[in-house]
């Protein structure tokens, strides 16, 4: 199964990146994910469900030990076996 995550990490600051947002930033592009778009205001990635669900897990985490108050991510299925 493919999955596709996109994410966005609160507070927002717009004159600098808060540690929160690089930090979530950094567990997507360090994962082992295709189709990773990082953007000011949101994040997408796809890749295969298992190596999805760990990099979510990973920034979960990382993201609110780094100063997250709120993370909003929506997770879809976008195909099956090796689509």
């Amino acid at each position: 199964m493919r999955l596709r995550v996109e994410f966005t990490t609160e507070p927002f600051d717009l004159d600098e990146a808060p540690a929160h947002a690089l930090v979530a930033r950094e567990v997507i592009e360090a994962a082992d994910l295709d189709a990773v778009d990082v953007g000011p205001f949101g994040n997408t990635a796809e890749g295969g469900a298992g190596e999805v669900l760990n990099a979510v897990d990973a920034l979960l985490r990382k993201a609110l030990d780094s100063g997250a108050t709120r993370i909003s991510l929506q997770l879809n299925v976008i195909g099956e076996g090796g689509e």
